[in-house]
């Protein structure tokens, strides 16, 4: 058996190291979406987030609600394939600007 030099059992660490590495990311990144598959949105959480600018509603939304979690009181004006605001169906795709308040608050 040939000797093993210094760079060799270097290499071999390393290679041992960044296979680790990569199996531990592996299992976290199973965990992760297994923990977003069984994950209760709590109404609060979903105000705070911002939404896309393209926005596709949901189950049980209505125009209202979205304004809400959106910050856009103006998306009957801004999607003018919306005829009427209470036919509102999971599915249509909406256009969000969030209306930003010139004072800052």
């Amino acid at each position: 058996m040939a000797p093993v030099n210094a760079s060799t059992k270097l290499a071999e660490k390393i290679s041992w190291h960044c296979a680790l590495f990569l199996a531990v990311m592996l299992v976290l990144s199973c965990c992760e979406s297994t923990e977003s598959e069984f994950e209760v949105r709590a109404p609060h959480k979903e105000l705070n987030r911002p939404c896309d600018e393209i926005y596709v509603v949901r189950e049980g939304e209505t125009l209202h609600t979205i304004s809400e979690k959106c910050g856009d009181p103006y998306i009957v004006e801004e999607n003018p394939h919306i005829h009427d605001p209470d036919d509102v169906f999971p599915g249509l795709v909406i256009r969000i600007t969030p209306f930003k308040n010139s004072l800052g608050v």
